[in-house]
């Protein structure tokens, strides 16, 4: 989820999969997960086409896993 962290808080599918380091199957088995969980939402930006972007269930994970990286790191 880190990788969504443009300005605009949107990124195409080859960006995401290239920064989480996954080839495609397992790409395509996590982000499968993350949409149909209401986590990532599909956004049809005219300039750019089919775009991802955080819905706010997915920015809410984000933080608890962020904080959760802050307690184990102890």
């Amino acid at each position: 989820m880190e990788v969504i962290t443009t300005s605009e808080n949107m990124a195409k599918k080859t960006r995401i999969m290239k920064k989480a380091y996954l080839d495609w199957i397992n790409f395509q088995r996590h982000f499968g997960f993350l949409i149909e969980g209401d986590f990532i939402e599909q956004i049809e930006d005219p300039s750019r086409g089919t775009v991802y972007g955080l819905t706010e269930r997915g920015k809410d994970l984000k933080l608890k896993l962020k904080d959760l990286g802050t307690i184990v790191s102890v």
